[in-house]
Parts: C-alpha cells; structure tokens; sequence
C-alpha cells in the first residue's frame, strides 16, 4: 500500500490520507470544494464548490500520474438532491462523453465545512 497526502493537506492537519493506493486502484477519499490547504469552502454554490472539488480531486490524480480518464467510480453526496442538476451540469464536463465513471449518489445532512457536496473516486492506476 501506499499513502498519499499533499503539502498542503498534511499542513492543515487532516486526520486521513487524500488517496491511498493498493494494487492498481487509487482510492481517493471525500473531496470537497475548499481551496488547498485551507478550512473553508469557495464561495459560489453547489456549482462553484463542484468545480473546486474537481480541481482538487484532478490534482491528487495528477500527482500520482493519473488523469479523470483513469477514474472508473465515484460516490456523490450532495447536501440537497434538489441540486443534482447543477452538480451534473459541471460534473460531466470532466469526463468524455463515452468513459462517465459507475457512480452512486445519495443526500447527505451535515458534510464537512457545510458542504454542499462532497465526492470520493476510484481510479485505475496503469
């Protein structure tokens, strides 16, 4: 096994690796919307948070040498399922139309920092 944690994560004292990989599979934990390295989230809504919670998700991908193409499931949380449309209209635009990973979704009261979703990946590592 391996662990990995950024700079910036272990800076901020989280109590878990970002992704830890066994075999050829890089579980990635729950990513949210805050800005690296810091407790607080990106202003903006559930849009705004998504597209920070990709960021951060594509650069622990990054920096085990994988992109978006290499994840092949995902878990979604989202504080209100009344916002499923506008966490899709952003989630989709990271992956090609014909590789969209196997995903599960499901309302979740009390994420972390308030979060309006949080997301945790698989991805294969060649």
């Amino acid at each position: 096994m391996e662990f990995y944690t950024s700079p910036e994560a272990k800076a901020a004292g989280l109590p878990f690796s970002q992704a830890v990989r066994v075999g050829d599979v890089l579980y990635l934990s729950g990513a949210l919307g805050n800005m690296p390295g810091k407790m607080e989230l990106v202003p903006g809504g559930v849009e705004a948070e998504t597209r920070q919670t990709m960021a951060n998700i594509g650069a622990v991908l990054k920096a085990n040498g994988l992109t978006f193409d290499d994840v092949f499931k995902c878990t979604v949380m989202l504080a209100d399922m009344k916002e499923w449309a506008a966490f899709n209209k952003v989630y989709v635009t990271y992956f090609k139309p014909d590789r969209l990973p196997a995903r599960s979704a499901f309302g979740a009261s009390g994420l972390a920092l308030n979060a309006r979703v949080e997301l945790e990946c698989w991805a294969h590592v060649r």
